[in-house]
């Protein structure tokens, strides 16, 4: 069962290193024969250039969810421009997706997932203020969310827990500003949100590149980035160099069931997380939080995550390649240590887009009494692999149509209640570009 489990990270191993390698081949011919020389770009708004790093002297592009990082040679698909003394950035995207879970608890459900966000940044005595508003429309699909195997975590009415079921976000995902300074060779920086991110985990799997095209949430998200919608966070850091020190206080609880609304104010739980981007391609980073009741449904439960994490990105002509690799682990006062493992790739190219991820995590939540399976841990396993077609249809407007599919890797007896399932979703989405 082991051996079949790790089969999924081998075959995700070679989905990501194949058809991307093969694509970039054909991508450099193409480009071979071209004289850059007699492009004209004078009509090319490069207003947004005057933005740098929200924490320190480095290129805004390394900048992610929160305060976490990305390669510095990530694009980004956003608008920029001016506005008096604030360079401003907007990005955001709409998704209309059909949703087809396989198998005895599988479901299937049409709904719209989405994100809208704004930043402004503006020169401030000696340092750099920053401003970010990050809105969802996430609550217009209910409060059990879409359907999703292998999903746990949250509620939908305060008294039974979503199983199988993907929460929808809050309409406030992040509320936020980060002012950083020069210090010595480097920069200290302090970031404030309600809501807001800590320093912990990832970047979100929703601002990676590696993960946004993919209109599904990780199953092992509550072992990885669970904490990127926060009511309540501060922290401070040092950013020297390549490297980056952070502490967090945070609120340790996850948003209750009223997407709508704000949550009480906590700083109940802290963080601290270590990241390094030793070149222009890769960014990795060490985190560890002590949560404080996570869970509406467990209040008495309080849990220690670690993560880590390495994400390696490649431009290559007329297009982007991107691979991230997470380890997450809860370990849970009074329960259980469990760990969460992801590899995912996107590949973009032109208007083609390929994108697959594998995850395997160990979960004790998947069965509720009076189930006899009720609290008994099962190492589970997911791949998903889909494809999006993009085409402009405005200046900073791109429409998509895309699908993916997802295999299963479930151990008996947990089999016996889901079967075998093969799941599917469709989607139309628009991107801001």
């Amino acid at each position: 069962m082991r051996a079949k489990r790790h089969s999924i990270f081998v075959a995700a191993a070679l989905l990501t290193a194949t058809l991307p390698c093969a694509a970039a081949r054909a991508a450099d011919d193409s480009m071979a024969g071209m004289d850059m020389s007699s492009m004209d770009m004078s009509g090319m708004d490069m207003s947004g250039m005057s933005m740098h790093g929200a924490l320190g002297n480095y290129s805004m592009m390394r900048d992610a969810s929160g305060t976490s990082w990305q390669p510095d040679s990530t694009p980004m698909d956003a608008i920029h421009g001016t506005l008096d003394s604030w360079s401003t950035m907007i990005h955001g995207n709409a998704d209309l997706i059909y949703d087809n879970q396989g198998g005895a608890r599988g479901d299937t459900k049409t709904f719209s997932n989405s994100m809208l966000m704004g930043m402004a940044q503006r020169p401030l005595d000696t340092g750099t203020l920053t401003l970010r508003a990050m809105v969802s429309l996430d609550p217009l699909m209910g409060k059990s969310g879409y359907p999703l195997l292998l999903q746990s975590g949250e509620t939908a009415d305060g008294v039974h827990p979503l199983i199988d079921r993907q929460h929808p976000h809050d309409l406030f995902m992040e509320l936020a500003g980060t002012y950083s300074a020069p210090l010595g060779d480097g920069s200290a920086f302090i970031y404030a949100g309600y809501p807001g991110e800590p320093a912990l985990g990832p970047a979100t799997f929703m601002h990676r590149f590696s993960g946004m095209d993919n209109p599904e949430a990780p199953i092992g998200h509550h072992w990885e980035d669970s904490t990127h919608v926060t009511f309540g966070v501060a922290t401070l850091g040092y950013v020297w160099q390549d490297w980056k020190l952070e502490s967090s206080i945070f609120n340790g609880r996850e948003p209750n069931q009223y997407r709508w609304n704000f949550d009480p104010l906590r700083l109940d739980s802290e963080s601290v997380r270590l990241s390094w981007n030793p070149d222009p391609n890769w960014s990795l980073q060490i985190s560890w939080g002590n949560i404080h009741s996570p869970e509406q449904l467990e209040p008495n439960v309080n849990q220690r995550r670690l993560s880590a994490s390495a994400s390696y990105n490649l431009a290559i002509a007329g297009g982007n390649w991107q691979t991230t690799f997470v380890w997450g682990q809860n370990d849970n006062s009074p329960g259980t240590i469990s760990n969460a493992f992801l590899l995912e790739s996107t590949f973009a190219w032109g208007r083609h887009t390929l994108f697959a991820r594998a995850e395997e995590v160990r979960k004790d939540e998947l069965f509720e009494p009076p189930s006899a399976l009720g609290g008994e841990a099962f190492d589970v396993g997911k791949l998903s692999a889909g494809y999006i077609y993009d085409i402009p249809v405005a200046e900073h407007v791109k429409f998509g149509l895309g699908g993916l599919a997802s295999l299963y890797d479930i151990p008996n007896p947990a089999k016996t209640a889901y079967g075998d399932p093969v799941s599917y979703m469709l989607f139309a989405r628009v991107k801001l570009m």
